[in-house]
């Protein structure tokens, strides 16, 4: 049995870009055969028609500054040796020290 022309409210596979999945679809608009716009049967929303192909994804960015910090850093010279700061030591408290002291009081 042969498929029947596609009509207004049918529901057919998109990809959506607000969820970002290939979900099914309303058909909400038609010109001269062709789905111009639908509407995702998830979110609502309402887009041009996507012939149901998920876009080519990105570079991801995160390499790309990734390899520009480490080129400004080389490009850096190196910071000059500091003299170490001396640690500074805490003297231990004596809590029988103490004890004694208030008992005195």
């Amino acid at each position: 049995m042969p498929d029947r022309a596609l009509r207004l409210g049918d529901v057919l596979d998109d990809y959506c870009p607000r969820c970002r999945l290939l979900l099914n679809h309303d058909i909400v608009t038609m010109t001269e055969g062709k789905v111009d716009k639908t509407t995702c049967r998830t979110c609502y929303n309402t887009h041009d028609y996507r012939n149901a192909q998920v876009p080519v994804r990105r570079k991801a960015k995160k390499d790309d500054a990734r390899t520009l910090m480490t080129q400004v850093l080389e490009s850096m010279p190196l910071p000059a040796t500091p003299l170490p700061l001396p640690i500074p030591v805490k003297k231990k408290r004596d809590l029988w020290a103490d004890v004694e002291r208030l008992k005195k009081k």
